[in-house]
């Protein structure tokens, strides 16, 4: 899997991710606030792991608190060393999915998380997916946009699923081209562009709110979202 960990505390964060790692994740690691949003919101993450008191200007809770906003499901266990009851409830209420209190120990927080990943994977399967009505279904491969029939090239369907999983999420380039194209190095051609601009012309003429729209200088995003 892959995982996010934002925590400040360098010896801390150095023994999870050696753990994480050697239990086969792929891990991220983001020192302060800010750091921890621009990786949050620009990869997608299996799960992530969130200290709350952080430098740099945005708590973990605030982290939290924003990508719930953005619609952004990822499972969040969050690290603190505040242990009390009302603490607790803050950090699930923020939109945290477990909390797990300082000191701690590796087996407990991995069980924890490997918990919070198998539930994410059971409500995972999905076999029609919607943002406002545009409606995928998986299984049929049919799209209809307001009830009305879209069809789609079977590329152009991997692409609007894949932005669908994302919606409401910046969606580089290069994460297109290596779950959309399968390539991992960047063949300089116009594929994206091409691919893009006749989806949107199939997804978004003629309906008066476009979903599928170009975030300058880092991606598209698909969003009903004004």
């Amino acid at each position: 899997m892959k995982l996010l960990l934002v925590e400040d505390n360098e010896r801390v964060a150095r023994f999870v991710k050696k753990g994480l790692s050697e239990a086969g994740h792929t891990v991220d690691h983001a020192e302060n606030g800010r750091d921890g949003m621009v990786y949050a919101v620009s990869e997608p993450y299996d799960a992530i792991v969130m200290d709350r008191m952080l430098p740099g200007g945005i708590d973990g809770l605030a982290i939290i608190e924003a990508l719930r906003q953005q619609g952004n499901r990822v499972p969040i266990l969050i690290l603190s060393a505040l242990d009390g009851v009302d603490d607790r409830i803050r950090g699930l209420r923020a939109g945290g999915d477990d909390y797990l209190t300082k000191p701690f120990a590796f087996g407990e927080l991995l069980a924890r998380l490997d918990a919070l990943l198998r539930r994410s994977q059971s409500q995972a399967v999905e076999t029609v997916m919607t943002l406002g009505d545009l409606s995928v279904d998986m299984l049929a491969h049919r799209v209809t946009r307001a009830g009305k029939p879209v069809a789609l090239q079977p590329r152009e369907f991997k692409l609007l699923t894949y932005l669908l999983r994302h919606a409401n999420q910046v969606v580089t380039r290069t994460m297109l081209l290596e779950n959309v194209w399968d390539y991992h190095f960047d063949p300089q051609t116009n594929v994206i562009d091409v691919h893009i601009s006749k989806l949107r012309q199939k997804i978004d003429a003629g309906f008066s709110t476009a979903l599928l729209r170009t975030v300058r200088n880092a991606g598209y995003m698909l969003t009903d979202q004004p």
